[in-house]
């Protein structure tokens, strides 16, 4: 965490939550090095505050990350995303650029209006294909909010930062994870200069992040 400079605090934080998970575990007569999944979801519905989930699981991935156990780790980081999500107010469709009135309308006379139910309801060809069918909107119409509420499960890419990525190329989260900082920098900012696309090209740290995090994110949309 230090060669991540991570702040002291920080630190102390993720140590903390390590010790009293343990002593939790030893209470259990379990020890740190064999805990299984099972005990950490035992432990999150018996001994977590529900406003404390999820701090208290990203204090613990650290350390999960740093045993190399990829199961516990990707367990914390599902309990986290979803308590973030409950957190959260999903991005309302409408708000894409880009994104018609009337197909916006079709939508959410359909009870779909925001990012997180076009994912539910479009994870799938076939959903995805019943969807254009019901809404009569054109399918390639229904793909495009589909990848752009995908791209928006990365923070800062909304309204306009995702329509830049998905107009410039990375439409799918798989295309985020497969390129450099560099490339993504370079090739928004081509598409920024040669379009007069109404807007800037992300800032190198944002262009980074936005790769860490894909990669990071579960697939939820089968293609």
């Amino acid at each position: 965490m230090k060669k991540e400079k991570k702040s002291k605090n920080t630190i102390n934080y993720c140590l903390g939550a390590v010790e009293e998970f343990e002593k939790y575990l030893q209470k259990k007569g379990k020890s740190l090095d064999k805990v299984s999944v099972k005990d950490i979801e035992v432990f999150i519905s018996e001994y977590l505050e529900p406003k404390t989930i999820a701090k208290f699981l990203w204090g613990l991935r650290h350390y999960f990350q740093f045993v190399k156990r990829d199961d516990l780790l990707q367990l914390a980081r599902s309990v986290i995303s979803k308590e973030v999500k409950k957190k959260r107010k999903p991005f309302k469709l409408k708000k894409f650029r880009g994104i018609l009135q009337e197909h916006s309308d079709a939508l959410a006379s359909q009870g779909i209006v925001d990012v997180d139910q076009m994912l539910e309801v479009g994870k799938t060809d076939q959903l995805r294909s019943a969807l254009a069918k019901i809404t009569g909107i054109d399918l390639h119409v229904i793909e495009e909010l589909v990848k752009l509420s995908d791209l928006a499960r990365i923070p800062g890419l909304k309204a306009i930062r995702a329509r830049l990525y998905y107009d410039a190329g990375f439409d799918t989260l798989d295309k985020l994870r497969n390129i450099s900082q560099e490339e993504l920098l370079r090739i928004t900012q081509e598409f920024v200069d040669q379009t007069k696309f109404d807007g800037i090209a992300p800032l190198p740290k944002e262009a980074l992040g936005a790769i860490t995090t894909a990669k990071k994110l579960p697939d939820v949309v089968e293609w």
